[in-house]
């Protein structure tokens, strides 16, 4: 159940996604909150540079796992405006992170990615639940995968959907 916590982290996200679009990245921000509710890491794409593996929820399981014990993993929640990919879900599960929060599913991004002509990425889209099946998923989020849509139809040269 998503509540007014989780909708200003997604927001976040968001503002996240924003920048790095602002920095000619692809449009993806994400947050890790620990179980008490502070803000521990936040970070955006950074695949401009030719490393497609720069997600920011692959830092988010990296660091996590370099600072974290396996109890505050556990207890922490990742906010990101796209859900996971199979790589981050995967990295996601294996560091014994908690729960996921997305505003925009893969399921969507693949559909208005076709919209636009975008050819699919290498790599299979794939729910959460189906890559890392014990990991509790929240998302999509209706009231803000409109912005994430737009964030990232200007990605692609388009105007905002109107």
């Amino acid at each position: 159940m998503i509540d007014e916590t989780d909708l200003a982290h997604l927001r976040r996200c968001v503002e996240l996604a924003e920048q790095a679009l602002a920095f000619g990245d692809e449009p993806f921000g994400s947050l890790l909150v620990s179980g008490d509710g502070a803000v521990l890491f936040e970070d955006h794409n950074h695949v401009a540079g030719g490393d497609r593996t720069q997600h920011p929820e692959l830092a988010i399981a990296r660091w996590s796992a370099a600072h974290l014990t396996p109890e505050q993993r556990a207890a922490a929640t990742v906010y990101t405006s796209g859900e996971h990919c199979p790589m981050c879900a995967a990295a996601h599960a294996w560091a014994g992170l908690g729960r996921i929060v997305y505003a925009a599913s893969s399921e969507q991004l693949a559909s208005w990615l076709g919209e636009l002509g975008v050819a699919p990425p290498p790599v299979r889209t794939l729910p959460i639940r189906e890559v890392a099946p014990g990991v509790p998923v929240d998302g999509p989020v209706p009231e803000l995968a409109g912005r994430v849509r737009d964030l990232h139809r200007r990605s692609h040269g388009a105007p905002p959907a109107g």
